[in-house]
């Protein structure tokens, strides 16, 4: 009877590689000796042969002006092994579900790493695409077909450690928290039962708890979210205004997560019935220094936390990183070069109104002026003015602060929020008194803001007074530049979004595609969009304590007010968002 033949592994060696991109045309033969040599030379020998390309950085000769970077090299091995490549995004990665499929020796051995699991296959990734004998033993363990795709052998070997590491934590930490279970709503009483209290000062939990802050920032994340749910507990990040799952914890280490976090924000651990508010600092990858903004709330299964990030470097952008025309920029600070009176800033949460004012308050504290501001809480800690923050349990609210402030000589004072009738009469009181107040409003748009004082008991009499102007703004998402492509748009889908105006069809437009570098959402980043009411001597007879909001809207578009949406189209016209991203965000209020 003949013998089965079973095909040896074979590893990849860098004269094979070298041999094939000569062979294709890719690299030069001086190049390829280079390489070789590099490789003698090289200390790390253990490293895969395509990073020791990579790191000559040689150039691709059938694309000039571009160098073999490590993922080209990797998408060229897969199409030579006729197996898909695949970028491995580590938040499209259900860490949780892959990590107990194969032990982290085995992943290591054979240098794979499992990327996707479902009923019926497991995705597994490699860069080695001739070693194949893991393919047989994994199938008949998991009872299921294998999918091999080609990975990025850096990427590989560094989420294979970033995984198992965790999970290892995960693991540590549900062996060694003895929690009860959480929810106030279907709490088990659990007879002749004495569990103490969870110890969270444990090295997995503090593991879990650096690497949730490390990968929020390596991930450009704005928000984290620890949501306890009946089974287990979510954790989601909100990047560039959307939320993604990350990771699934059990509910036990969701509860030691939440009560580490609360310990480093000087939050009441014990306490689990009542809000609260806490902050930490951090330090990115990178050295930056960052504060997060931490908020709890009970629900049905136990306390959820949210952690806002502030990175001074997205605090800290100028007015054109912001995404002010020059028209914007004219009309925004000769309102707020002005010695008196009142500004307001509008727009929902996440709008972009911390960075807005604090770019505004930068700019206007010099070393003659006396700068305050009364925040809840106080954003990021700015060395040019003076800032106090909300304290509800000593009784400074809003109004009490700036009556304090007012006793300080002020010549510029910030509120943080303007939400009742109190502190809105204490803000118009400073600026009837020489000061410059700025402050923001929860409002649609900038004509909004007028009718929001009035519903809140302001005298029509003393808006005019007062009001220099409103800012309302949005942000939209920008394009990805690796992947947008030019769409043609009719005169109807143009209309759509301004329906009030007869916009001209832009020449160009751009929809989004999605790409790995964008996570196949085809957006990254975002950039602000701004609708400016200046007031002047034709809109201060329309304040009326009845206020005809529509007739406001007109008068003040034919002054010069650009709405949301026109703000929206003209960076439509200039490729930074799309048609879609325009309407989406901006509110439409267009006055026919």
């Amino acid at each position: 009877m003949a013998a089965v033949h079973i095909p040896q592994d074979r590893w990849l060696e860098l004269t094979e590689l070298l041999r094939d991109l000569l062979a294709q045309g890719r690299i030069s033969q001086d190049a390829a000796e280079q390489a070789m040599t590099a490789r003698h030379l090289a200390t790390d020998i253990a490293s895969h042969p395509l990073e020791t390309i990579a790191a000559r950085q040689l150039p691709d000769l059938q694309r000039p002006g571009h160098s073999l970077d490590l993922d080209s090299l990797t998408a060229l091995l897969a199409r030579q092994a006729g197996l898909p490549y695949l970028h491995l995004d580590p938040l499209q990665i259900d860490a949780a579900s892959i990590t107990p499929l194969m032990s982290c020796a085995f992943a290591q051995r054979h240098a794979i790493l499992a990327v996707a699991v479902d009923a019926q296959s497991v995705t597994v990734a490699s860069a080695q695409p001739y070693v194949t004998a893991w393919k047989a033993d994994l199938a008949h363990v998991l009872k299921r077909s294998i999918r091999h795709v080609i990975a990025n052998p850096a990427q590989i070997r560094r989420l294979t450690q970033e995984f198992y590491r965790l999970a290892r934590s995960v693991s540590g930490a549900s062996n060694e928290q003895r929690a009860s279970t959480p929810g106030d709503f279907e709490q088990l009483l659990k007879l002749g039962s004495s569990d103490p209290a969870a110890d969270t000062d444990d090295a997995h939990t503090v593991h879990i708890v650096d690497w949730l802050f490390q990968y929020a920032f390596e991930q450009r994340a704005s928000d984290i979210h620890i949501e306890p749910r009946r089974e287990q507990g979510n954790l989601r990040f909100r990047i560039d205004g959307m939320l993604h799952h990350v990771y699934a914890f059990p509910t036990q280490v969701t509860l030691a997560i939440i009560s580490r976090l609360k310990s480093l924000g000087r939050m009441n651990v014990a306490e689990k019935r009542r809000p609260q508010d806490g902050r930490v600092k951090a330090r990115t990858p990178s050295g930056n220094e960052v504060e997060l903004r931490l908020s709890t709330l009970p629900t049905a299964f136990g306390e959820k936390l949210v952690m806002r990030i502030f990175d001074p470097q997205v605090l800290l952008k100028d007015f054109d990183q912001l995404g002010f025309s020059g028209a914007d920029m004219e009309r925004w600070q000769a309102m707020t070069t002005q010695a008196h009176g009142i500004i307001l800033v509008t727009g929902p949460t996440g709008s972009g109104k911390t960075s807005t004012l604090y770019a505004t308050l930068r700019q206007l504290a010099t070393p003659e002026i006396n700068l305050c501001t009364i925040e809840d809480p106080i954003e990021m800690l700015e060395p040019a003015f003076n800032q106090m923050q909300v304290q509800h349990n000593i009784d400074l609210d809003f109004s009490s602060g700036v009556r304090a402030l007012l006793r300080q000589d002020p010549d510029i004072i910030m509120i943080g929020e303007i939400r009742d009738l109190e502190t809105a009469e204490i803000a118009i009181q400073a600026a009837l008194t020489g000061h410059l107040v700025l402050s923001t409003l929860h409002t649609n748009d900038a004509p909004g803001a007028i009718s929001r004082l009035l519903e809140l008991g302001v005298p029509h009499y003393l808006i005019k007074a007062t009001l220099i102007g409103v800012m309302a703004q949005r942000l939209v998402r920008t394009l990805c530049g690796h992947c947008k492509q030019p769409v043609d748009l009719n005169a109807d889908q143009w209309q759509s979004l301004a329906p009030a105006e007869r916009l001209p069809v832009p020449l160009h437009a751009y929809c989004a595609i999605g790409c790995v570098e964008c996570r196949g959402t085809g957006y990254r980043g975002r950039v602000g969009v701004y609708e400016i009411l200046r007031m002047n001597d034709a809109l201060k007879p329309l304040i009326q304590p009845d206020l005809d909001l529509a007739g406001l809207r007109r008068q003040a578009a034919a002054d010069g007010m650009r709405s949301l949406r026109l703000a929206a189209s003209y960076q439509v016209t200039q490729g930074l968002t799309s048609l879609e991203e325009a309407l989406r965000v901006t509110p439409c209020n267009e006055s026919r």
